[in-house]
């Protein structure tokens, strides 16, 4: 008698084994976004690596009939989509150390902890093998053989691409240093507006901003665009209570954002909500507020500190 081949671990089209996979894989994915921040230099980069990693697993699972260990799997295909990120942009980064020092017992001598939570400009100062290694190692506390097993080398080779990489960010620019780029004088009133009306209720006046080319995501639940994309509106007008969410306008690392405050008097964004603008109509709204672990530790400016 022919045994029927095992069942898929989830089917493509299921939309409560989704529901599954996303909940199964809710406790890893601020660490995920944490070393995808770190290697592109973005939060907002990072997290689409993090969803670009969460889409490849749950494709790859729909091919599975055995689940494999979940974290170290997430991580390999976390630091392969960050490779692609890095090398379909071009970013070309200059090793600083012209010869590495041997890796004997140093690479268990650690660096300065204040560093390893500084501003993501100082990991991308790094090469990105440098930078993959520390961030997993250093800052995620990640053995050196499941260093190793991520990055699909060595143990060897990560301890040396430790040594290089603590004398590199001992060296690398104060945060204060780096250079990030300013938001246009046109961005920054857009801004203002939309936060002005937000914080108005005036919702008909925010719809009024969208067109049939605007463009909805809010990440991880909805796409949508034209007339479906204003209904977004109507989630907010529906938040009870509404008057404990406040925005503002503000930049991080340079991008220009709306931040939103909930309660109304905290003095950090919960999360942050990124627009595009095609002259003073919305482009492209990014809602945010579904994956908040990204506004922790960033590095949010108000707008008025501008001034």
């Amino acid at each position: 008698m022919i045994e029927p081949a095992p069942a898929p671990l989830l089917a493509a089209a299921d939309v409560a084994a989704h529901q599954r996979f996303v909940d199964l894989v809710a406790e890893v994915r601020p660490e995920l976004f944490r070393y995808c921040a770190r290697m592109t230099g973005s939060i907002f980069d990072g997290e689409d690596i993090v969803q670009d990693t969460l889409a490849r697993a749950h494709a790859a699972l729909g091919g599975m009939t055995e689940a494999p260990p979940l974290k170290p799997w997430l991580f390999r295909i976390a630091h392969n989509a960050a490779m692609d990120f890095l090398k379909r942009y071009e970013r070309k980064h200059v090793d600083l150390v012209a010869e590495p020092p041997e890796p004997s017992d140093a690479e268990d001598a650690g660096v300065d902890a204040a560093l390893l939570e500084a501003a993501l400009s100082r990991f991308v100062a790094l090469p990105p093998q440098q930078r993959s290694a520390l961030v997993l190692k250093d800052v995620l506390g990640h053995s050196l053989a499941e260093t190793a097993a991520t990055m699909g080398t060595s143990v060897a080779a990560v301890k040396a691409a430790l040594v290089r990489a603590r004398e590199n960010l001992e060296r690398a620019l104060p945060p204060e240093a780096a250079t990030a780029r300013e938001p246009s004088a046109e961005e920054r009133r857009n801004l203002r507006r939309y936060a002005e009306l937000f914080n108005n209720r005036d919702w008909n006046a925010l719809r009024a901003l969208m067109s049939e080319e605007s463009r909805l995501d809010v990440v991880t639940r909805t796409r949508r665009r034209g007339a479906a994309a204003a209904e977004y509106y109507t989630r907010y007008e529906q938040i009870a209570p509404i008057e404990q969410l406040r925005a503002e306008a503000g930049s991080v690392d340079g991008v220009p954002v709306i931040g939103l405050f909930r309660p109304a008097s905290s003095a950090l964004p919960s999360y942050f909500v990124r627009i595009e603008w095609i002259g003073d109509q919305v482009g492209l709204i990014r809602d945010f507020r579904y994956v908040p672990y990204i506004a922790e530790g960033a590095l949010y400016t108000p707008d008025e500190k501008h001034d």
